[in-house]
């Protein structure tokens, strides 16, 4: 059986990738031609050149295959031009499914996000049905993600398209290259570059757990539904504190309030527009981290057998993998 994984350079696809080789699966990957093919080092795959933004290469990609994991997106919490995450996050997600469904494909993942999802005030963890809006998304990436989201739920509903939804928390782990954002705020703790934190939370997964989570919503996931894969949910100052001492550095012990750098915030966007380079922080990217982001992953155990591991364990393989990598 032929398994097609798009976004298997990337962090998160990288580790769906492996899980699928080391269950025996055959595996191909769509790869742009322009993109890092190192995560794909010595492992066994089929690579297809193309794009989301290409048709074309989307029926070469997904012809002759049983399976397709869609688990590209495009991550940027800032970007000049939002149009270019819709083209790839929504138009591109749809323009897959369809061409999968053409080809006969009998069932689909799609890799969603817990940033579709709605936040409970109380903090409390949110469910899959914690309601969320489009008014409620944060940034031009949550939108994005959002919208594909209901457009795939379209796909299921009116072209009976077989697509089980999977929404990740934060992943954290080994292979992280480019690093994503949640990397890189580890990475900087770990380097001993993070004194202070805001009050924020988030949901830790370790990304092996997350992609073992895709084959398991593959192979027991129902159609149209969407499961939390997710892991512990801790406070930020626990998590910078967590990778310090993993790391030997000193653990954050300043708590700066978010208005506080709201300022520099917007100095920042207007650098990045003036020299068109993504900002160090952005005024979305603050405005989320007010929110403290805990989800339960009670569905996914029960439905699909699903196992996270502590978080510490994240982190640690976190460091550990940054630091033999040179990154620290």
């Amino acid at each position: 059986m032929t398994a097609l994984v798009t976004g298997a350079t990337g962090f998160v696809g990288s580790a769906v990738l492996r899980c699928l080789v080391d269950a025996g699966q055959t595996a191909r990957v769509l790869v742009r031609s322009s993109s890092d093919r190192s995560n794909l080092d010595g492992v066994k795959c089929e690579i297809v050149v193309g794009d989301l933004t290409d048709p074309t290469s989307l029926r070469a990609a997904v012809e002759g295959c049983e399976t397709v994991y869609h688990v590209a997106a495009d991550y940027r919490l800032w970007v000049p031009d939002p149009e270019a995450l819709n083209r790839v996050n929504i138009d591109g997600s749809v323009a897959l499914f369809r061409a999968a469904a053409d080809a006969s494909v009998s069932r689909m993942v799609y890799t969603s996000s817990v940033a579709t999802l709605g936040i409970n005030p109380d903090r409390t963890p949110a469910t899959e049905e914690t309601p969320s809006t489009l008014a409620d998304m944060v940034g031009e990436y949550k939108r994005s993600k959002f919208l594909a989201e209901e457009a795939v739920r379209e796909l299921v509903e009116k072209d009976y398209l077989p697509i089980v939804i999977v929404n990740p928390s934060a992943p954290i782990g080994p292979r992280d290259i480019k690093p994503t954002p949640t990397g890189k705020m580890i990475l900087d703790a770990a380097a001993g570059k993070m004194p202070a934190y805001v009050d924020n939370g988030l949901n830790v997964a370790h990304v092996d757990d997350v992609a073992q989570g895709h084959l398991l919503a593959m192979e027991k996931g129902i159609v149209g539904e969407r499961y939390i894969l997710g892991g512990e949910d801790m406070s930020l100052r626990d998590i910078l504190g967590a990778v310090a001492r993993y790391a030997g550095k000193r653990p954050p012990s300043v708590r700066i309030p978010h208005d506080v750098l709201m300022p520099f915030a917007h100095c920042a966007e207007a650098f990045g527009r003036l020299f068109d380079r993504e900002p160090l922080f952005t005024v979305d990217g603050l405005r989320m981290a007010k929110k403290h982001m805990y989800f339960s992953t009670a569905k996914a155990q029960a439905e699909l057998g699903y196992t996270p591991r502590p978080a510490s364990a994240a982190l640690q393989d976190a460091v550990d993998w940054f630091r033999e990598n040179g990154y620290l």
